[in-house]
């Protein structure tokens, strides 16, 4: 896990974060802990969701992945929408997973993707990516549409061929656990977090999935810190942060962070 005070304390919200109308498509990404809740208290719906995502099998990012599925099929009442997981989260990997029954996986399409492996869905292509982190199977997701491509690279430490699993990205969102150069084993601090923005040059970079240390040690400077160095757009992930991509894809979508 990334930070289990984090998460126990609640001092940032561990839901996850959704991105509306891609390709015509709501997806919820990493619904940890209070996923569902936060949706209704963000004023979305979980029953128009299309898909659900989960990049690992640690508890801060699959806890209510169950229960949105079940919103997502209308109280498992229907065969609709598609579940895509690491294969720990899907099938369980030595001792990792898995972390969804085989009930709620009977409703929805499942897909299980390997780091390097893409499923399309519409015109929507969904890649995993390579990530060095606790459970061997995490992957990230690059979300690629027309001329538009939003990464996330899930937790993960960093690497130094990392970058090359998120190029061409228009949005990166990245899992940053730590302050400055404080390293955690299997995941980015901020200094690593500013290389990968360097080395990837998104048009914006959004550190999300704090760890308490960065909580507490103003996450918004050191954002300002990265955006001096780079030269990028850099925002500190913030309970209920809605952001409108329309600057990076034609059509109008969102993406929800909470």
């Amino acid at each position: 896990m990334a930070d289990a005070f984090a998460t126990i304390t609640q001092k940032r919200m561990t839901g996850g974060f959704r991105i509306d109308d891609i390709d015509g498509k709501n997806i919820h990404i990493d619904p940890g802990p209070g996923a569902l809740v936060r949706t209704y208290q963000f004023g979305l719906n979980p029953l128009n969701l299309n898909g659900v995502l989960v990049s690992h099998c640690h508890t801060d990012h699959y806890t209510d992945a169950e229960i949105l599925i079940e919103a997502m099929t209308k109280g498992m009442t229907r065969k609709k929408g598609f579940i895509i997981g690491s294969r720990s989260v899907i099938m369980g990997y030595e001792k990792w997973g898995p972390c969804i029954s085989n009930y709620h996986l009977s409703k929805p399409q499942v897909n299980v993707l390997e780091a390097g492996e893409s499923k399309k869905t519409g015109k929507l292509n969904i890649t995993a990516t390579r990530t060095k982190h606790g459970d061997p199977k995490a992957v990230g997701f690059k979300f690629q549409l027309h001329d538009f491509t939003l990464s996330y690279t899930s937790d993960t430490g960093y690497f130094k061929d990392l970058h090359r699993e998120h190029k061409d990205t228009d949005v990166l969102l990245a899992s940053v656990i730590r302050p400055g150069n404080d390293r955690l084993n299997g995941h980015m601090c901020a200094d690593d977090f500013g290389k990968l923005v360097n080395e990837v040059s998104p048009k914006l970079a959004i550190m999300t999935h704090l760890g308490m240390k960065l909580i507490m040690n103003n996450p918004e400077q050191e954002a300002a810190r990265i955006q001096e160095n780079t030269g990028i757009k850099i925002i500190a992930a913030r309970d209920g942060l809605k952001l409108n991509l329309d600057d990076f894809k034609t059509k109008q979508q969102t993406l929800d962070e909470y």
